[in-house]
């Protein structure tokens, strides 16, 4: 074998593994971003299934704000159905609309002092402000996790594998910016 035909072969060789590197560092960036998925799925199923409690609880006060139920409700509807499609955008607008169900929730809740001081009323809303924490968190994390996979895919050489191979931007998980406003107690309670 002649030295020309050594160093064709040498860098073959080394193109070759470094495809496999960059493969293998952009499926564990993938499956990063699905495991960080996954754990804030499992916060919004565990909050998915305290709402309706929390709900029950309310309407045993028949004064009580219908129209704000009935939001969290719908809200509650449209975060589980973009959950199950994994429709992160969806699911950043539905979000940021029961975030703001709840927040008005516990903001009326404050005008009826029974409700307050019911004991199951009191253990929903600390067990679900829990879990909104964790779910901050957990978006937090997924957040990253799709930016450092984002920023890799778009990196030359890396992106010639990715679009070789076909992976694909994921989108980041953000809310509406009604969201991140705040609440507006003067309408809350007509004053």
């Amino acid at each position: 074998m002649s030295i020309s035909n050594a160093i064709i072969l040498g860098a073959l060789v080394a193109a070759v593994l470094y495809a496999i590197v960059v493969y293998n560092g952009l499926v564990q960036l993938r499956h990063n971003v699905a495991k960080a998925w996954a754990n804030i799925d499992v916060l919004l199923k565990q909050r998915h299934d305290e709402l309706p409690k929390l709900v029950e609880v309310c309407k045993q006060y028949r004064q009580f704000e219908q129209e704000t139920l009935t939001r969290v409700t719908e809200a509650r509807a449209r975060v589980a159905s973009a959950r199950e499609r994994h429709d992160v955008p969806a699911l950043g607008t539905a979000e940021g609309m029961l975030r703001m169900g709840l927040g008005q929730i516990f903001a009326v809740a404050e005008a009826y002092p029974e409700l307050k001081a019911n004991e199951h009323f009191m253990q929903l809303q600390t067990r679900i402000t829990a879990l909104e924490n964790g779910i901050a968190d957990r978006r937090e994390w997924y957040n990253e996790s799709v930016n450092v996979h984002n920023v890799r895919i778009d990196q030359f050489p890396d992106l010639i594998v990715a679009r070789t191979l076909n992976f694909v931007r994921e989108p980041l998980l953000v809310f509406a910016s009604a969201e991140k406003a705040d609440v507006d107690l003067k309408a809350l309670f007509g004053t």
